[in-house]
């Protein structure tokens, strides 16, 4: 189901945020924290920001803002993911992604996989019923949504359900009030590196690439919605694209909305299409410079399976505990050093 987006007028916010002049105190801090507090839905909003020294990613001591967010999408605005039976049409199914394309998870899709992948172990549904083979339990997402999937849930669809989790999940997210550009672009994310890329305005984390690799050698298939986003039972409802349906903060001067921050701190814009996109010239991180708002990215819709092709600027970090000191020169990935990929703890800890 697609996700209603709101959009609010955010004036100055976006030159603000890619401002590389001087942080600003008192007054001017004050109404840096409320701008970008008003940026968030007030749902997501558990705590702060607050003003926080932190040490980013390349070693640079600076002031960031900390915000502790939430998904505070309901049920029904997140889904469908794996249809029912081989005759449901796209409308029962989410999306799925290869070589750059997007396709409908349809009944017909996962008919069909044997085919699309020209390997006769695809067998996602019963012959005899057209029944799909779906992770409908917590017990199933739990032992099939992970690297090392278990060898029962072979050729499932795995769909997993914020339901099935025993807490809402909340992330204290440390980024740069004035992002610092990299110095060595060998600290920089690559494609495939676990941890979060950003965060959307609706407190939805925007991921890492999917672990494509893992679940396809199992037979498996982790549809994402209509809005690139499913669910794993550590990290909750994220995103692993752009897909359009996160809210959307307006400004004059920008070549898109504003729909979040990276994990660098430097503004993520929605994906820019046709002449646009051709006049825009991205970097290989999928950001530019324009006048007015500075450095900034447009992120990848969810066919390129990563939102950014990498971090311009050191990054910030993602903390499990709101308490934690922001030191991300000892966390590579951004965030806790346990997590692995999908951001899920190793299979002892699950």
């Amino acid at each position: 189901m697609k996700h209603l987006t709101s959009k609010l007028l955010l004036g100055s916010a976006i030159a603000l945020m890619a401002s590389t002049t001087a942080v600003a105190h008192g007054t001017d801090m004050s109404e840096r924290l409320a701008t970008i507090k008003t940026m968030f839905d007030a749902d997501s909003v558990v705590a702060g920001p607050e003003v926080v020294d932190c040490t980013l990613s390349g070693g640079t001591e600076t002031q960031c803002f900390s915000i502790t967010l939430k998904n505070s999408l309901a049920a029904d605005e997140m889904g469908p993911w794996c249809p029912g039976n081989i005759s449901d049409t796209a409308d029962e199914g989410g999306i799925w992604v290869r070589d750059g394309t997007q396709y409908d998870v349809d009944g017909a899709f996962i008919e069909n996989l044997a085919t699309f992948y020209d390997d006769p172990e695809w067998q996602l549904f019963d012959e005899d019923t057209g029944k799909v083979h779906v992770t409908d339990t917590r017990a199933a997402c739990d032992q099939a949504a992970r690297p090392d999937v278990a060898e029962e849930y072979n050729n499932y669809c795995v769909e997993c359900r914020t339901e099935y989790m025993e807490e809402v999940v909340e992330t204290t997210y440390v980024l740069p009030l004035v992002p610092v550009a990299r110095q060595d672009e060998a600290t920089g994310r690559t494609p495939g590196t676990p941890g979060p890329r950003g965060i959307a305005f609706n407190g939805v984390r925007f991921d890492a690439a999917a672990p494509q690799d893992a679940i396809l050698a199992a037979h498996t298939l982790a549809p994402f919605d209509d809005c690139g986003g499913h669910v794993n039972l550590h990290v909750g409802y994220h995103y692993h694209g752009a897909n359009g349906c996160s809210p959307k903060q307006e400004k004059a001067e920008a070549d898109a909305p504003m729909i979040g921050f990276a994990m660098d701190g430097y503004p993520i814009l929605a994906k820019l299409t046709g002449d646009d996109a051709e006049k825009a010239e991205l970097d290989a991180c999928s950001g530019h410079v324009a006048v007015g708002i500075g450095y900034h990215y447009h992120g990848n819709s969810a066919e390129k399976n990563e939102i950014l092709g990498c971090f311009k600027g050191e990054i910030g970090c993602a903390l499990d505990s709101p308490d934690a000191v922001c030191k991300a020169d000892e966390r590579p990935a951004g965030g806790p050093p346990e997590s692995g990929p999908e951001g899920q703890k190793p299979h002892d800890e699950a």
